[in-house]
């Protein structure tokens, strides 16, 4: 039985019908860019999440970049962040002139260790960029009870965690910004790229809105610079074709972890951990082993697709040599980097399917 890793095309059929009659209602309009079919995906995006608003944006980069530039991070400035994450956590931290600093991750979630980040702080940090890695919160009561005691702005890279909770509290709220990416691949993707950007705080969502637009409230008048970061109609229509399933899409993930999680019983894996405080989203379902390879080459054999998410972390990048962190610098990332490997996670899988990866695992 062949299992991919994930075929974006079965989602995509489904909808089919309603998603091109979506795409050609704005086509017609030549609603391009910004527009109703923005407008009504923020709307929605927000009410169906439980945010206070939303603007979309044109990647999931964008919003980690503009809300840099809101932060007021400079030359001069330290961002902390993680090092396993994809490398977009922190270029919005070099986009406006600082530095970023990492700190390292916990064993069991892959997120910021919050004892970590405290050590990594110094008079010249200026915010925190947490990423809510793979669909599962960050511990966020700690990270900002360290942000407080220094006066930090926190931005929460949601970009994988759509629709995930931190003891109830949509993720994205409870820091300054909350920054989304609907990348095709992602829980609710796009037809191309996309993201988002939310804020409790009345002013940052406010400052975005001008950023988002050449720094213009009034079009010809540019009272800050900006930037283009605006949401095209096209990806506006699709995510309100999708939004809908999103619920749906999200629980059968968590039932494909559950069965993982009860059936997989590797003595020398490591199964994702699932704390108390924030129930998962599970945009990947990734695995330790310490022969990760030979499991993989026996799963490729079995005909189940794997990937291999984030195989150097941001520290070993070459184009992070600069800041003089070489191996060893963070372990607990660098042991993730080794050992990880990632399983097949997406709702269209068939429960026959995902037997078929378990029983390939428990073989090896």
């Amino acid at each position: 039985m062949k299992v991919p890793f994930l075929d974006l095309s079965l989602q995509h059929k489904a909808i089919r019908e309603p998603a091109l009659a979506a795409l050609t209602a704005t086509y017609d309009a030549t609603r391009f860019c910004l527009g109703k079919d923005v407008e009504d995906f923020e709307k929605a995006f927000a009410a169906t999440l439980g945010y206070p608003r939303a603007l979309g944006m044109n990647s999931g980069t964008a919003p980690l970049h503009v809300a840099c530039m809101i932060a007021g991070f400079g030359p001069g400035d330290e961002v902390v962040t993680a090092p396993f994450t994809f490398i977009s956590s922190a270029w919005g931290i070099n986009y406006v002139g600082a530095t970023p600093v990492f700190a390292d991750v916990e064993e069991g979630t892959f997120n910021l260790d919050p004892a970590k980040l405290a050590a990594a702080i110094t008079p010249r940090t200026k915010g925190i960029i947490v990423v809510h890695l793979f669909g599962q919160p960050a511990r966020m009561d700690e990270i900002m009870a360290i942000a407080k005691q220094h006066g930090l702005f926190v931005i929460e890279d949601c970009a994988q965690a759509v629709g995930a909770r931190y003891h109830g509290t949509p993720v994205g709220t409870i820091g300054d910004v909350g920054t989304f990416s609907f990348y095709p691949t992602k829980n609710l993707g796009g037809c191309g790229e996309g993201g988002a950007f939310v804020s409790h705080r009345e002013e940052v969502h406010t400052q975005a809105r001008h950023i988002r637009v050449h720094g213009s409230d009034r079009r010809y008048y540019h009272d800050i610079v900006g930037g283009n970061f605006r949401m095209d109609g096209f990806q506006g229509a699709l995510l309100n074709v999708k939004l809908p399933h999103l619920a749906g899409w999200t629980a059968r993930r968590q039932a494909i972890a559950a069965r993982y999680l009860a059936e997989i019983p590797l003595a020398d894996s490591r199964l994702p951990e699932q704390p108390a405080y924030g129930k998962s989203v599970f945009h990947q379902f990734t695995i330790r082993h310490p022969r990760r390879d030979a499991l993989r080459e026996h799963l490729t054999k079995r005909e189940v697709g794997t990937d291999l998410i984030y195989p150097v972390p941001l520290h070993l990048q070459k184009c992070y040599a600069n800041l003089g962190r070489g191996p060893g610098s963070f372990p607990v990332a660098e042991k993730a980097a080794a050992t990880c490997v990632s399983l097949p996670i997406f709702p269209e899988l068939t429960d026959e399917q995902v037997g078929h990866v378990i029983a390939s695992i428990n073989q090896f």
